[in-house]
């Protein structure tokens, strides 16, 4: 039979992920906190011109939430280069997330120095941000119970019991509202003193949204092996007694970066996992059980980010003597997801004279969820194979269509240049002088089943 370490140096080989040396079985243990960041900073020690770690904030009882970042320019953000992040053990009990994010740091730090083309071509071209425990404090309480004692909600919530899951403000309402009224359908506004209602983990995790224009996530969880994509919460209640899939606008898009996670894991493309069945190894969230205030849904409806949930594992709490194997069940899909960042269109909008127009909003035809430029006036589309009838506007200036076809492999650049609109000419505005300010309706408040 072959050893652990033989298993590892044999499965690097078969994926052509070439590993500069095996894993022994000593480094798969489970990391409290300080572990965790001493982990971390080794990383950076031995990668100090491709990582940079930054905290985001801290938790209830003081702990940072510390970042690990790979990028061939750490600390900058360069145009066309897509923001990609990871998240793990926002629920403190499931913790296989923080141990496999912890490992991918290790993973692409030694690829990089091997001179793997595939870790070196994805830390050139992306920014990567790794965020191995969003719940420190709740991992703590989970470890002192242990994996062979730990119970199925023990820990799960932050220092104050709270389900950082469902502590998120809710969007989806205004949202199914909105629908119905041809309102507005990306970057929804957030609710008046929003930062009095969420915990400091979420509100440091949003902030964090606020200052990177992230393109494509993931949240790592546990206690079943699916790759769930939004939306999470129901449209409408229950159809007797069953659940009802909630479509986004973009279902087709989450529906295959899903599928890329699951058939590159090892087992949960089959099916059946934990005594439950989804098929193809994926599924829509609320067509699951139907879920208000989570993470996902807010990445989609607040910024530009495309997030799944990656249920990873049966056992939330799994001994140290799985993690080797569940290593290797993982490390091939972390990394293809990672690379979906790269498809679709990206490009750059500038005004007539050459000056980047950030917050531009980039539509697509027949599709209706629009994205923004960020601070540099450049933009990134998921989108599949096809083509596309796409506009850039921004206030102030004329529209801008193009049609472009994209294929299966790198994002296809197509950049926009705005004109400035006609000036308005003043000769009517006396007619309109003495009508009523008419408001746009405000939607009732409680439109979810929850």
């Amino acid at each position: 039979m072959l050893s652990r370490s033989s298993l590892l140096w044999s499965g690097a080989l078969l994926l052509g992920l070439w590993a500069q040396q095996a894993w022994a079985a000593d480094d798969f243990q489970h990391h409290g906190y300080e572990e965790m960041v001493r982990a971390l900073f080794s990383v950076q020690s031995q990668c100090p011109y491709i990582t940079r770690i930054y905290s985001i904030g801290r938790s209830v009882e003081g702990r940072h939430l510390y970042v690990l970042e790979f990028s061939d320019n750490p600390g900058i953000h360069e145009a066309l280069e897509p923001e990609f992040k990871y998240v793990g053990n926002m629920h403190g009990n499931e913790v296989l997330g923080r141990e496999l994010l912890i490992y991918l740091c290790k993973f692409l730090c030694e690829e990089y120095i091997a001179g793997n083309q595939r870790i070196t071509s994805l830390i050139h071209n992306t920014r990567i941000h790794i965020l191995p425990s969003m719940n420190p404090d709740g991992y703590e309480v989970a470890a002192r119970q242990g994996p062979e004692f730990n119970g199925y909600l023990v820990g799960r919530g932050n220092s104050r019991d709270v389900d950082l899951n469902r502590n998120f403000p809710d969007l989806n309402g205004l949202m199914y509202y909105y629908e119905k009224n041809n309102g507005k359908n990306h970057h929804l506004p957030l609710p008046d003193k929003w930062e009095l209602q969420v915990e400091p983990e979420t509100l440091a995790v949003i902030k964090w949204m606020q200052n990177y224009n992230f393109v494509l996530s993931a949240n790592l969880h546990g206690g079943a092996v699916v790759a769930n994509y939004p939306f999470d919460k129901s449209r409408e209640a229950r159809i007797r007694g069953k659940p009802t899939y909630s479509a986004t606008p973009d279902d087709k898009i989450f529906k295959k970066l899903a599928k890329v996670y699951s058939f590159a894991h090892s087992w949960m493309h089959k099916g059946w996992n934990c005594g439950d069945y989804f098929e193809e190894g994926i599924t829509n969230g609320a067509n699951w059980y139907s879920l208000s205030k989570g993470m996902q849904d807010f990445n989609y409806l607040y910024t530009n980010c495309f997030e799944i949930t990656l249920e990873l594992s049966c056992d939330k709490f799994p001994p140290a003597s799985a993690l080797a194997r569940e290593w290797l069940a993982n490390r091939e899909a972390l990394v293809s997801y990672l690379e979906q960042v790269h498809h679709g269109i990206k490009g750059m909008v500038y005004d007539e004279n050459n000056n980047p127009v950030s917050n531009a909003e980039i539509s697509v035809a027949g599709v209706s969820h629009d994205i923004t430029t960020g601070a540099d006036g450049d933009y990134f589309r998921l989108l599949l194979p096809g083509t596309y009838t796409v506009t850039a506007s921004a206030p102030g200036y004329q529209p801008s269509t193009s049609t472009v076809t994209v294929g299966p492999a790198e994002a296809i650049q197509l950049h926009f240049y705005l004109k400035p609109a006609p000036k308005v000419s003043n000769l009517n505005v006396r007619g309109h002088q003495g009508k009523k300010n008419l408001t746009a309706k405000v939607p009732p408040a409680n439109l979810g089943p929850r």
